[in-house]
């Protein structure tokens, strides 16, 4: 873990999404946080310690989702599959088998992926690994104001500029999205953390790879989540920058939501 030293600072845009608005001053107080997401070597222990079992890895019950498809009721995630298709979210399938354990689906595996985040992680499963750690999961300050690593009024984590010198910074979607990803920066999906430089913090991808969660409430059953992901697009969501925000529901598991203590 990385210590970083508590102090004041300009939260959110005035120039991004509306819900990053005002610019407002904050104050946190010193805290430790993981240099990197949590991966699938340290989610692994976890689980091998406590047999802990994922939401995705349970059937879901028709008490608590009264409204959904009865055939969608068995253990499973949302995994981003490509797609020409322009209709909102049309990108996402519910794929019967998909967890931590395997990404995309019942045939994958993280055998030779153990340094990347681990993913298809719900609130309740990041909050149930931050205990067994002995540590607890960030709040939205917190988060944001690690990400900034000291700087003022930056768009992005490391300056002024998305590709300083046409050097990627992050894990971020390049061409048009859900389409096309052309890969610029190496990598069409996760990439192991430390992949990278870090800020001037010394915390690894806290912009691109996968969103992270939060302690902090967006709305009713559900968290601010930080940070953006593989699949964020200038075109489509630009949120790859330290003031972005995405709620999203507690029981909600995706290949691109993982977390960091």
């Amino acid at each position: 873990m990385v210590f970083i030293k508590g102090g004041t600072f300009l939260m959110g845009s005035d120039e991004g999404y509306p819900e990053e608005r005002p610019t407002r001053e904050m104050t946190v107080d010193s805290f430790w946080m993981d240099e990197t997401e949590v991966t699938n070597e340290q989610y692994a222990e976890f689980v091998k310690a406590t047999g802990y079992i994922t939401l995705s890895e349970r059937t879901p019950s028709k008490e608590d989702y009264p409204n959904a498809d009865p055939s969608l009721l068995v253990p499973g995630s949302g995994v981003f599959v490509p797609t020409e298709d322009a209709q909102e979210l049309s990108w996402w399938t519910y794929v019967k088998g998909a967890s931590w354990k395997r990404p995309e689906g019942p045939e994958s595996s993280i055998e030779h992926r153990m340094n990347d985040p681990v993913v298809h992680i719900t609130y309740e499963d990041a909050t149930a690994y931050a205990t067994w750690a002995g540590k607890r999961l960030p709040t939205e300050a917190e988060w944001e104001y690690a990400a900034r690593g000291g700087l003022q009024g930056q768009p992005f984590e490391w300056g002024e500029h998305f590709t300083p010198n046409n050097q990627h910074m992050a894990n971020t979607w390049q061409g048009e999205f859900p389409v096309e990803n052309t890969q610029e920066d190496g990598y069409a999906g996760i990439a192991p953390v430390r992949s990278f430089s870090p800020n001037c913090y010394g915390l690894h991808d806290m912009t691109g790879n996968v969103w992270e969660w939060t302690t902090t409430t967006a709305r009713r059953n559900s968290r601010i989540t930080k940070g953006g992901s593989y699949l964020c697009a200038p075109n489509y969501c630009i949120r790859f920058r330290p003031a972005a925000k995405s709620p999203i529901t507690e029981d909600t598991s995706t290949n691109h939501i993982g977390f960091r203590c």
